[in-house]
């Protein structure tokens, strides 16, 4: 830092800045203001510290930036130059310093401490006034610079996502022929009188099929949710009988259950209505949330699934189904974030294989489903739990509410 003592016109600067002051105000802070040149690459404030000086920019330029969460690169706010204020917002709020202000030249500037900073502030109205005008100006040039970036990365996301669909799309069509290649020849040599007679063998075909099988289902899911993304599933409108829906998923899953020693309660209100909406299509996302259930419930919990009648938003009536579990409970930062694709909550190397073994891994496409169906119907679905607690275990309820007559699209 190099201190200046030839005379610069502190008073043309400070007019320069502050457009509403008076003479008098102005020579009153040209008076507490000292004059220090700085060399490039120089840090004025630091983001995230305490410090006490006010700046106001007489030759050079400043870079100001800001850390974004989760990336390592600094955010570029703006650019400062000569008449630029830096750093009196945080002496105002006596906060930390919002962002970081580097020179990027030589730089002389005009520092006034945070004291006298503030008894100049507290008896100068006009310059109140203007640094309110000031912080509103930057405020709406950051918002401007906010929402074209947010508009570009919106651009991006969508391509890739649409990408991402693409590859999930072609992936599953050229998977099903493998497949069903598998799963003939499986079930050819199961009737081999050879296989029969060998327990060996059985199993080991047995164990062919129900990989097969699984891999079936997972490649049918992502089919289904490229075709919700892409708004091209059709969507049936028959007469549905809910209780048999969820009859046959608590049967379905009766098996997996009983080994993990989980209880499937069915609680059904008797006015509970006929709905008119596709049954393939509900079956499959009550069977994902109550699969989603056992995974993360340990074993010896419970898993209720329920349905009554509701209204609605806007005065329509419905249905609801839950699917309450006393398992790990989920975070409230999750609850949303769990219907996106492919999310998975936690860490993917610490799950466990297997589609209802505790905390079982999978490709993250149930719950992605299970909105895209909601959405097709015209309902909704969420989640509510108090968090995640693998002592307590206050576990997670599911909801999936749907119109008695679908007003959703195709």
């Amino acid at each position: 830092m190099m201190n200046h003592t030839n005379d610069y016109d502190k008073i043309s600067l400070l007019r320069l800045a502050f457009k509403g002051l008076k003479d008098e105000e102005l020579r009153e802070m040209a008076d507490l203001t000292q004059i220090h040149t700085y060399p490039a690459g120089h840090v004025l404030c630091q983001e995230g510290a305490y410090e006490d000086v006010f700046y106001v920019i007489a030759e050079g330029n400043v870079i100001i930036t800001k850390k974004i969460a989760d990336i390592a690169e600094e955010h570029v706010l703006r650019i400062g130059s000569k008449g630029d204020l830096v750093g009196e917002m945080a002496l105002i709020q006596n906060a930390p310093r919002a962002a970081t202000v580097r020179t990027t030249t030589e730089c002389t500037v005009l520092e006034m401490g945070k004291q006298d900073f503030q008894t100049i502030l507290s008896r100068s109205p006009g310059m109140a006034i203007d640094i309110i005008r000031i912080t509103l100006d930057r405020l709406r040039s950051n918002d401007l610079l906010a929402i074209n970036e947010l508009k570009k990365t919106n651009q991006v996301l969508r391509l890739m996502d649409r990408n991402k669909l693409e590859f999930i799309q072609v992936a599953a069509h050229e998977l099903r022929t493998p497949l069903t290649v598998i799963k003939g020849y499986g079930n050819l040599l199961r009737s081999f009188a050879e296989v029969q007679a060998n327990p060996s063998m059985i199993e080991m075909v047995e164990g062919i099929l129900k990989g097969a099988e699984r891999m079936h289902e997972v490649v049918n899911m992502m089919l289904d949710v490229t075709r919700i993304d892409a708004e091209t599933l059709k969507v049936a409108s028959v007469p549905v009988l809910l209780k048999r829906v969820l009859q046959g998923v608590v049967n379905t899953l009766s098996k997996a259950a009983t080994e993990r020693n989980i209880e499937l309660r069915l609680q059904y209100a008797e006015n509970t209505p006929i709905i008119h909406a596709d049954p393939v299509l509900i079956e499959k996302a009550l069977y994902q949330l109550a699969v989603n259930a056992i995974k993360y419930t340990p074993d010896g919990g419970t898993v209720t699934l329920r349905a009554q009648p509701v209204m609605m938003d806007g005065g329509i009536p419905g249905v609801e189904l839950s699917v309450q579990d006393t398992g790990i409970g989920l975070d409230p930062e999750h609850h949303e974030l769990i219907f996106e694709k492919f999310y998975q909550v936690g860490s993917v190397a610490l799950h466990s294989s297997g589609k209802t073994s505790f905390k079982g891994g999978g490709p993250g496409l149930g719950l992605a489903l299970v909105r895209g169906v909601a959405r097709a119907h015209g309902g909704k679905v969420w989640v509510e739990s108090p968090g995640h607690d693998e002592v307590n275990f206050p576990g997670c309820t599911f909801y999936l509410q749907l119109p008695v007559e679908r007003s959703g699209k195709n």
